[in-house]
């Protein structure tokens, strides 16, 4: 019925030993040390992700400070502009302000000339208003 025959229950086992040791040489030491020199990588570029990180950091505040230095210079451009405008206008105003003051004081002189002009004019023709005055009160 059930015949075990031992030189080929050996050369099963034999065979099986071979089997194993040539796979655990050819596929799985080849395998394991693929899948460890894989970890390796990973954590070697987390390592350098880590350190990037941090000059990534430390080149963000460098910039972070340097618009900031931008700004502050950008500001005390635009305050100095901004008070060079000021002086160029009040001097601009100032100019304005004389020549009109001069405009003003030519006028008032021509008015008063004509002014005084018109006062003797009137002042020559003071008897003939009396006259044509008298005429129409007689009249009435």
């Amino acid at each position: 019925m059930l015949d075990i025959s031992v030189p080929l229950m050996l050369f099963d086992f034999v065979l099986f030993l071979t089997l194993l040791v040539l796979l655990n040489r050819m596929l799985y030491k080849p395998l394991l040390k693929h899948m460890d020199d894989r970890d390796d990588d990973i954590a070697q570029n987390l390592n350098k992700a880590k350190s990037m990180s941090g000059a990534s950091e430390a080149l963000h505040a460098e910039a972070k400070g340097i618009l900031d230095e931008a700004r502050s210079s950008a500001s005390d451009i635009r305050q100095k502009a901004i008070n060079d405008a000021k002086v160029l206008a009040e001097s601009k105003a100032e100019n304005k302000r004389a020549e009109l003051d001069k405009k003003h004081i030519s006028f008032m002189e021509g008015l008063e000339s004509e002014k005084e002009t018109l006062r003797n004019s009137l002042l020559s023709q003071m008897p003939l208003f009396k006259e044509s005055l008298k005429a129409k009160f007689s009249k009435l």
